[in-house]
């Protein structure tokens, strides 16, 4: 699909370099340079991805991409120079659905960018059926409104955290290992870090209010993955 990519990176020569690649694929993609730039620029062309570097002048990635999740469901790419894991794991605490630490290749954030907008979007297949909702016990997941509920109040999700919820979900008690959860989620040419889905299932629980020592929903297959638990 041709998208709208958004770039944000207070170095202006990587934004450009970045943006050339992307306009490769047939993209349209606008270069900000600064966090409130940013928020303003996704506030007025509603990005599709927002690709951002985590230290920016003004605002910095971490709060920009928790102001985009007020608004917006685009897919973002965290860019950290920083190797501390505590700053990958916070970006990710706040919305963003995949990240990158510098230097990195061109060419892979290409890669991961086009992986993002292959993934289908659940319940798009066979348009005008709908499915019923899924439920587990209080929680209830409406693949075709693409929304959840628990106790009958309305639970915001990323895409990501929703498309990770509907694939455990549309095979409850199945093991699901976290290869078999990116190549649902993530799609079968992502490459990095599968702890990844460590940390997504970590955030969608506490959306959940699902204690893990304790678990409603989803549940630790330990040496596996992870499953859509009993009630």
């Amino acid at each position: 699909m041709n998208a709208r990519v958004l770039v944000v990176d207070d170095e202006q020569s990587m934004a450009k370099v970045v943006a050339s690649y992307l306009q490769r694929e047939g993209h349209h993609v606008e270069c900000v340079f600064d966090g409130p730039a940013a928020v303003a620029a996704a506030r007025r062309w509603q990005p599709d991805v927002v690709v951002l570097d985590l230290g920016l002048p003004g605002l910095d990635g971490i709060e920009v991409c928790r102001q985009l999740r007020t608004f917006s469901d685009c897919y973002v790419v965290m860019l950290t120079a920083r190797i501390d894991e505590v700053d990958k794991l916070v970006g990710l605490g706040v919305g963003a659905d995949d990240y990158l630490t510098k230097p990195f290749s061109t060419r892979e954030l290409v890669a991961r960018v086009r992986a993002m907008l292959r993934r289908p979007r659940s319940g798009a297949d066979g348009a005008g059926d709908e499915e019923p909702a899924r439920t587990f016990g209080p929680l209830s997941i409406d693949v075709t409104a693409r929304e959840v509920h628990v106790d009958g109040q309305l639970v915001e999700l990323t895409r990501t955290e929703f498309d990770l919820l509907a694939a455990l979900s549309a095979r409850p008690r199945m093991a699901f290992g976290r290869r078999q959860i990116i190549d649902a989620v993530w799609g079968r040419d992502w490459v990095g870090d599968e702890h990844l889905v460590d940390v997504h299932i970590g955030h969608l629980r506490r959306k959940l209010g699902d204690d893990p020592a304790e678990p409603r929903y989803i549940r630790t297959v330990r040496g596996i993955g992870y499953r859509m638990g009993e009630h």
